[in-house]
């Protein structure tokens, strides 16, 4: 096997992979004798199965599986001798190749940059805190003062408004014929809840105890009952009752209704869910101070391919208009695992799908410099972790597999079993694991100062130049979020879109350059 470099330019480099006939003869020889004094054929005994009925019955597909592993090992020999740091995923085309003859190989791969390491203990990073305050506590238990008001009934004859909760028995017809699912008696609607059917709460806005009437709907295109898509329906409709929303106090009786010993007890359960809130908040703004503070860093190149997928990834999510991904099996958030290696699987003539379409100048020189700055601080932030010896051990992992099932509560078993026996999404679990240790490390570097923040702050502050800014609904948001979890139930959720792991010394040459050897 003879391997020379072709180019090296900037971060890309290529080598020239020659492997002789005589060696890749040498392995499917070795592989058909294997076989003859093993293999069971129909007329023969075993290992007596003559050499040139082996090779008829198995020399193709030898021929393929010795073709992909000379190519597999001589990517590896690359890779290992030219002491590579390989920054994606590498691809390997066959050239040439004949039965009986030579095959010629080119190996491209991009690597990873040269990176000074900046002085952590020189970093100053602000850390902002928030506890719940009074105010936002206070409505927090009007939220669930409100969704627990009683109804009393309506004794006047007065017309059914918004807000109001009718008490209805109806019966839905399409082209005159009753229709499964659509009949039902007793139900309570709050009218205005937008929970039915578009134009159906309208439709009885004005009615009156007793009545009966009609209400004309068409069912939405996207309803999830497709046999009932985008087709009109008449409901007959009878108002069995009018209730209208009493008052409730918060006091020690909604907290006892809602299972908890006082009234303290239940502003104490709104303040932690709503400091629950706020904690992944505070994370991430403590996260972005990091990332902030690396990127006053020396500047460095960055890979060509890893560059032009985060473009793609930051303009399709700042362009509403942009078509559909082509799958090409990328699968990045552009976080990157421990070890360095970068599943992103690119073919050097890949067009992109035009993700930037409709985006002014503008737009996408804000997109380029988001792009830019999530690889750059990325390939650095695993730069430090790796010279740092940070590490995800097994017990991180484990305690992210549980993690992740509890956020499916009854199907936990489900998803326990998916990562036992799923490495990839096993491996994909570590990448967010690694990128906190490691901005964990750089905090106990560093300098940090602790900054009182408010609610309008923490959560208007945009992650990036492009990302949208979290107006002041954000505060309702969380206010809202803790109020509906009085339960004190966990809904914070984490992101673990992290790449799969690039076993680039494994299988260096591409699927499609092994599917090509198999073929000849």
């Amino acid at each position: 096997m003879k391997i020379s470099e072709t180019k090296a330019e900037g971060l890309l480099r290529e080598y020239s992979i020659l492997i002789t006939a005589a060696e890749i003869d040498e392995q499917v020889s070795a592989k058909l004798t294997e076989l003859a004094a093993t293999v069971n054929m129909p007329g023969f005994r075993p290992g007596k199965v003559p050499m040139s009925v082996v090779k008829s019955r198995f020399g193709p597909q030898v021929q393929g599986e010795a073709l992909k592993n000379a190519l597999d090992e001589g990517a590896r020999q690359a890779i290992e001798d030219n002491e590579l740091r390989l920054a994606s995923q590498p691809s390997v085309d066959i050239k040439a190749y004949d039965e009986g003859k030579d095959l010629e190989a080119a190996l491209s791969c991009e690597i990873m940059p040269e990176i000074s390491m900046p002085d952590l203990a020189a970093l100053k990073i602000e850390k902002p805190m928030l506890e719940a305050g009074k105010a936002e506590v206070d409505e927090a238990l009007n939220n669930i003062a409100d969704a627990n008001r009683p109804t009393i009934e309506v004794t006047s004859k007065r017309a059914a408004k918004d807000g109001d909760v009718v008490v209805i028995d109806f019966v839905g017809r399409i082209d005159g014929e009753a229709f499964e699912g659509g009949a039902a008696e007793g139900h309570s609607l709050e009218l205005g809840s937008a929970s039915f059917i578009p134009g159906f709460e309208e439709g009885l806005v004005g009615a009156k105890s007793g009545e009966t009437r009609d209400v004309t709907v068409n069912f939405p295109e996207d309803y999830q009952a497709t046999h009932l898509a985008g087709k009109p329906a008449v409901f007959e409709v009878t108002v069995k009752e009018l209730r209208e929303k009493g008052e409730v106090a918060i006091d020690d009786e909604l907290a006892a209704r809602l299972g908890f010993d006082d009234l303290g007890a239940l502003r104490d359960a709104v303040a932690g869910q709503i400091n629950g809130q706020h904690a992944t908040a505070l994370r991430q703004a403590l996260k972005k101070n990091v990332l902030d503070a690396l990127a006053d860093g020396e500047a460095f190149d960055i890979p060509p391919s890893l560059y032009a997928s985060e473009y793609e990834n930051v303009a399709r999510a700042m362009n509403p208009n942009a078509p559909e991904p082509h799958n090409h099996d990328h699968d990045h958030d552009h976080d990157h695992d421990h070890d360095h290696d970068h599943d992103h699987d690119h073919d050097e003539d890949h067009v992109h799908p035009a993700a930037d379409d409709g985006m002014d100048d503008d737009a996408k020189s804000e997109a380029k410099a988001v792009a830019e700055r999530r690889v750059r601080l990325g390939l650095l932030l695993t730069e430090v972790g790796r010279v740092n010896n940070v590490e995800v051990t097994e017990d991180d992992t484990r305690q992210a597999v549980f993690e992740e099932a509890r956020r499916y509560p009854g199907q936990e078993q489900q998803v326990l079993e998916y990562f036992q026996t799923n490495k990839e999404a096993m491996q994909q679990l570590a990448g967010p694991i690694f990128e906190d240790k490691t901005v964990d490390f750089i905090l106990e570097m560093a300098t940090v100062t602790e900054v009182q923040t408010d609610v309008e702050t923490l959560y208007a502050a945009p992650e990036e130049a492009a990302a949208p800014a979290k107006k002041k609904a954000a505060k309702k948001s969380a206010a809202k979020k803790a109020a509906k979890t009085a339960d004190k139930a966990d809904k914070a959720t984490a992101k673990t879109a992290a790449p799969k792991k690039a076993a680039a010394k494994k299988t260096a040459a591409k699927k499609t350059a092994a599917k090509k050897a198999a073929k000849k």
